[in-house]
């Protein structure tokens, strides 16, 4: 039985790739109504640990759920959980549409969610080019409505801006925050605090795997002090 809130839970979540040790100990819970920041430097671990949440790597020690269960025992995942994380690729002689017809009859999904979702990321013009001509940015958006066939109660994205434009950016940024304001829940991951500071609520900053910071945003600016360096 979960408990249907759209919280993702990771207790003391480790993991070893051999005597590397790529995630150690992590603790740190993602609340319906926020879009919590994932942020830490390129190799630290963040998208072994997002990708531990959903399913694609076991833990060496600990846990990570959602909705208080691990991934693979949700009943209908793509209800609740949609992601988008970096390496994700498309068919480059598939259309924007016909890549998310693919994936909405793999989900269970009707075909007029399709053009929905084109809609809600901006892509409703390009719905009919091959995604082989689609800039970085344009990738990015096709992800994210990927991520948003199943209309899941969570988002997990990895590195979402990377590629958009400052335009790109702040729609993200505008629409990210209107998705958790209907007390649904955002996991997002940068290796840049700036790009994502007027976007997240809360943060999570990791180091060389271990978890350096987690609280609010705001309490994480006042404990910065200016300096000068030469």
């Amino acid at each position: 039985m979960h408990d249907g809130s759209g919280r993702i839970t990771v207790r003391e979540l480790s993991k070893n790739f051999g005597p590397v040790s790529a995630v150690s100990g992590l603790d740190f819970s993602v609340e319906p109504g926020s879009v919590t920041g994932f942020l830490g430097p390129n190799g630290s671990g963040k998208t072994t640990t997002l990708r531990m949440i959903l399913g694609l790597v076991r833990p060496s020690a600990g846990s990570a759920l959602v909705n208080g269960v691990p991934f693979g025992q949700l009943p209908n995942p793509a209800e609740v959980v949609g992601a988008a994380l970096e390496a994700q690729g498309f068919h480059p002689s598939r259309t924007a549409r016909n890549h998310l017809r693919c994936y909405a009859a793999a989900v269970g999904v009707r075909d007029e969610h399709v053009d929905q979702v084109l809609e809600l990321v901006g892509l409703a013009s390009a719905a009919n080019r091959r995604t082989g001509g689609f800039s970085l940015g344009m990738h990015q958006r096709l992800a994210l409505a990927t991520a948003l066939l199943g209309d899941p109660q969570v988002l997990v994205l990895d590195e979402p801006a990377n590629g958009l434009d400052p335009e790109g950016i702040a729609w993200l940024r505008s629409f990210l925050k209107t998705f958790a304001s209907t007390g649904r829940t955002v996991l997002v991951s940068s290796h840049l605090l700036r790009e994502m500071e007027h976007t997240v609520d809360h943060a999570v900053i990791v180091s060389q795997g271990r978890c350096v910071y987690n609280g609010a945003l705001e309490e994480l600016r006042a404990q910065q002090r200016s300096r000068v360096l030469v």
